[in-house]
């Protein structure tokens, strides 16, 4: 018996140049947010399909005695259909930029409504003055639908660590939503959209794969607070940002926001899962909690262990942990007694492996003691009791 099956062919297509935090990663790139910068000519490339698979496999058909199974690869009308589901809830926002009361010009981002109320998810940094100043400007922004209806958007909460905001428009007649999906069963390899409106050029559509699901802002040079990032080879551009970022299924898992100026597919998003935490903290508190302890810290495994026991004989014996590169004077975890050189194994009573499990034992609980328990050189073992306070919002 001879069998017949079509394979789907890949080719580049679709060039495309995109945002300006002026931060660099080893003295080298420069990271850009996609409504306030420079944008170069650079092409960003991705790969796509092109004829869709055999009808025959992608639908379970029987081939000979082979058992049934199904096809799941990128169809045809996968990318069109993700993209048509989302797509009328994108907004292009025009925002009012000025100085104490003087309007002296407009910048350009997108938004995603994510309630019938008119809720907007989009990004801080398009809507908030870094100045110390709550919003750029006591002017109604713009908001403009996929249909053409215009609105005036009002910012209603802002975090500016996150850099995650919501916007309000109030309309008499049902709007169109995208639904939020979940950013933890993203794996590296899987296929996204980023939706928006780059230069002004509203409801583009790009696509390609996400490149790592957990880039942390140390490794890209930014500093203040842990954040974590979804990277992306989607191709963004000035006014991206606080578009979008949408899998296969037509659900939002993340807010794009910033790319690296001068390179070829380095994009980052805010994922949603913690997008959707800081708007529980919106509805909950009015602003999001963040405890702080006042440690600088890195996650640790085997391989990296081992390698500080090369250097050092006294490091203790620990296969995971976290560990305290640095303790701010005068912060809560100096006042409890951590030192330079501790490993945490314990927090809160759980065992700890990452920065990430001790921020989400603390939540938003401030002014609560956390009992921690360290391991230092010559396996010297201490518990120590910290008592968290709460991140200067305005810091």
């Amino acid at each position: 018996t001879s069998v017949s099956v079509s394979i789907p062919l890949l080719r580049d297509s679709l060039p495309w140049p995109w945002r300006t935090i002026k931060e660099n990663i080893h003295n080298s790139a420069t990271f850009t947010h996609s409504n306030h910068s420079l944008y170069g000519a650079s092409p960003l490339f991705f790969s796509r399909p092109d004829p869709a698979p055999d009808a025959n496999i992608s639908n379970g058909a029987d081939i000979g005695d082979s058992p049934k199974r199904s096809c799941n690869c990128l169809g045809r009308d996968t990318i069109a259909n993700a993209a048509t589901k989302v797509a009328p809830a994108v907004v292009h926002l025009s925002v009012p930029q000025g100085f104490h009361g003087i309007t002296l010009g407009r910048s350009v981002g997108s938004g995603t409504i994510i309630n019938e109320d008119g809720t907007i998810l989009t990004c801080a940094h398009g809507l908030v003055n870094f100045q110390g100043l709550r919003s750029s400007s006591k002017e109604k922004i713009e908001v403009t639908l996929q249909d053409g209806r215009s609105f005036e958007g009002t910012v209603v909460n802002v975090d500016v660590h996150a850099d995650v905001a919501i916007l309000k428009i109030k309309s008499k007649i049902p709007l169109p939503t995208a639904k939020l999906g979940s950013s933890s069963n993203i794996r590296p390899g899987d296929w996204v959209l980023a939706m928006g409106c780059p230069l002004t050029l509203q409801n583009t559509v790009t696509a390609g794969i996400v490149s790592c699901v957990d880039r942390k802002s140390s490794e890209l040079g930014l500093g203040g607070m842990h954040r974590e990032y979804l990277q992306t080879d989607c191709a963004i551009n000035q006014g991206n940002s606080g578009g979008p970022l949408v899998n296969v299924d037509g659900e939002v898992v993340g807010i794009n926001i910033m790319k690296v100026l001068g390179a070829d597919g380095l994009n980052f998003a805010v994922p949603i899962d913690s997008v959707s935490k800081i708007i529980e903290h919106f509805k909950k508190n009015g602003r999001v909690v963040r405890p702080w302890l006042g440690l600088k810290m890195l996650d640790l495994n085997s391989i990296i262990v081992e390698n500080l026991k090369e250097r050092n004989a006294s490091f203790p014996d620990v296969g995971r942990g976290v560990l305290v590169p640095m303790v701010f004077p005068g912060s809560p975890a100096d006042r409890a007694g951590f030192l330079p050189g501790d490993v945490v194994v314990e927090f809160g009573g759980r065992p700890i492996g990452s920065i990430k499990e001790i921020i989400e034992i603390m939540g938003d609980k401030i002014g609560k003691p956390f009992k921690a328990v360290v391991k230092r050189k010559n396996n010297v073992t201490e518990t120590l009791t910290v008592i968290p306070e709460e991140v200067n919002p305005d810091m």
